[in-house]
């Protein structure tokens, strides 16, 4: 376990590292404007991602690997459930930031 954690750190830090150092941070709201734009163009894909390859794989459980297990088809059906729940909080914490973004006027430059 602190093996998997360990390499997910190593290779999460790999690919931020170059966004961190090439953000020219000027001010506050330079700050603000880089952590909201980092979660909405980096973040949000990704865990979109994680969780319709999650969906996919519990349909492929369900339907194709649970034909003659009822075992393995609720597993699936458990794995179909955690990717839609992911989905939902996914567009629930997206549309959080947007709404404290805009409040804010982070990135607005007018």
């Amino acid at each position: 376990m602190k093996k998997a954690f360990l390499r997910t750190s190593v290779l999460l830090a790999t690919f931020t590292l170059p966004l961190i150092s090439s953000a020219a941070i000027n001010s506050t709201s330079g700050v603000g404007s880089f952590v909201i734009n980092t979660i909405n163009n980096v973040l949000l894909p990704v865990l979109f991602a994680v969780a319709f390859i999650v969906f996919i794989w519990g349909a492929f459980r369900t339907f194709i690997m649970g034909v003659n297990s009822e075992e393995v088809k609720e597993n699936g059906k458990n794995l179909m459930l955690y990717g839609l729940i992911g989905f939902f909080i996914i567009v629930a914490i997206w549309g959080l930031v947007n709404v404290f973004g805009g409040g804010i006027s982070f990135g607005n430059n007018s």
